[in-house]
C-alpha cells in the first residue's frame, strides 16, 4: 500500500480575485506542470504551520490570514498525496522565486498557463463559487417582495442563489424560477433549483438535492452545478461519492424554520468538515457577520435564508 504524503497547498488570492500558480522546475516530477504553491508536511507538523513555512521558503512571504478550505486526495504513479488547501487572503511581502520556479497571477475565468498538475485541477471549478449563498423564501414573503429583495441583493454583490419554493403553487413557482434565473444570469451568477431536476434542466440551471433525495441518488444528475443539504457524516460522504460540487451543512444554530432541530454548533461543524473534499456552506442562523467565523472553521462560505435578503445586512 502506498504511503500517503500530506501536502499543504495555498490558494493565494488578491482582492481582484486572481490567484498565484507556480511552475514545477526542471528536475522535479512533473516538471513544467503548474500547481498551487505549497509543499510536504513534516511529521507531527500542524498543517497551518507547514503552509506558512513552505510559502516563506518558496516565495518569501509571511502568511497573515489563511482559511482552511478543502482536502483533495490523488494517487500518482509515484505517490499518493493528500492536499490540504488553504485560502490565503493576506500576507506580508511580495512573492519572489526562491527555488527557481516561474510563477504568475491567474484569473479563474481563463487560465493562460498549463498544463495543470492533475491533483490541483479539481479545485479550479470550486474557485468559481461565491462565498455567500442566498436561499429564496417567496412562499413566506410573497413573490413580488422576494423578487424586489433579490434584485437588491444582486445589486449588492450576491452571485449564488438557491430557489427553494416547494410550497408555492407549481405554475407560480415555475414563473418565479424563470424570473430569478434570468436575473442571476444577467450578473453572471449561479442559480440552483431545489429538488426539481426537470425544471433545472429546462432552465439550464443547477440542481440542489435535499438530504433525503441525496441519499436515494445513485448517479450525479447531469447539470453543471449540483449541491446537496447535509446534516451528518454519512450524508457528507454520499455527496462526495457522487461527485457533487458543494454542500450545505447544518443547522449550525437553531432557526425559526426548523425550531425542532437543535443546532450542531461550530465545534461539531468544524469536526465534520475537517479534511472534507467538497466546499461546504454553513447553514442555519447565518448572517453576513458569521462569514469569517465560518471560514476559520473550514467552511467555504455561508448559506442564508432571511439573512440574504434582509436590507439591514447591507
Amino acid at each position: 500500500m502506498q504511503r500517503v504524503v500530506d501536502v499543504a497547498a495555498a490558494i493565494i488570492e488578491r482582492s481582484d480575485g486572481t490567484f498565484l500558480l507556480c511552475e514545477r522546475p526542471p528536475g522535479k516530477v512533473y516538471q513544467g506542470y503548474w500547481e498551487f504553491p505549497g509543499g510536504k508536511v513534516e511529521p507531527e507538523e500542524p498543517i497551518s504551520e507547514a503552509l506558512a513555512r513552505e510559502l516563506h521558503e518558496e516565495l518569501g512571504i509571511e502568511v497573515e490570514v489563511a482559511y482552511p478550505w478543502i482536502t483533495s486526495f490523488y494517487v500518482y504513479e509515484h505517490a499518493a498525496v493528500r492536499l490540504h488547501f488553504y485560502r490565503v487572503i493576506r500576507w506580508r511581502g511580495n512573492p519572489s522565486s526562491r527555488e527557481g520556479q516561474a510563477f504568475c497571477w491567474q484569473s479563474k475565468q481563463k487560465l493562460t498557463v498549463g498544463p495543470m498538475l492533475p491533483a490541483n485541477s479539481a479545485v479550479l471549478k470550486a474557485l468559481h463559487l461565491p462565498l455567500r449563498l442566498g436561499i429564496t423564501c417567496a412562499w413566506q414573503v410573497g413573490v413580488e417582495h422576494a423578487l424586489k429583495s433579490m434584485q437588491s441583493a444582486l445589486a449588492h454583490g450576491l452571485r449564488l442563489v438557491q430557489i427553494r419554493e416547494g410550497k408555492l403553487d407549481p405554475d407560480l413557482r415555475n414563473k418565479f424560477s424563470v424570473q430569478v434565473t434570468e436575473a442571476v444570469r444577467k450578473v453572471n451568477g449561479i442559480v440552483l433549483i431545489n429538488n426539481d431536476v426537470k425544471l433545472a434542466m429546462s432552465l439550464g440551471a443547477g440542481l440542489h438535492l435535499p438530504s433525503r433525495e441525496l441519499m436515494g441518488t445513485k448517479v450525479r444528475p447531469d447539470v453543471e452545478w449540483c449541491s446537496a443539504s447535509c446534516h451528518n457524516s454519512a450524508e457528507l460522504d454520499k455527496a462526495s461519492d457522487l461527485g457533487l460540487d458543494f454542500v450545505l451543512l447544518g443547522p449550525v444554530e437553531q432557526t425559526s424554520t426548523h425550531a425542532d432541530a437543535a443546532g450542531m454548533g461550530w465545534k461539531n461543524f468544524e469536526s465534520l468538515v475537517q479534511n472534507y473534499s467538497l466546499p461546504v456552506f454553513a447553514l442555519g442562523g447565518m448572517r453576513s457577520e458569521n462569514l469569517d467565523a465560518a471560514r476559520l472553521r473550514g467552511a467555504h462560505g455561508i448559506a442564508m435564508l432571511r439573512g440574504a435578503w434582509d436590507q439591514s445586512e447591507r
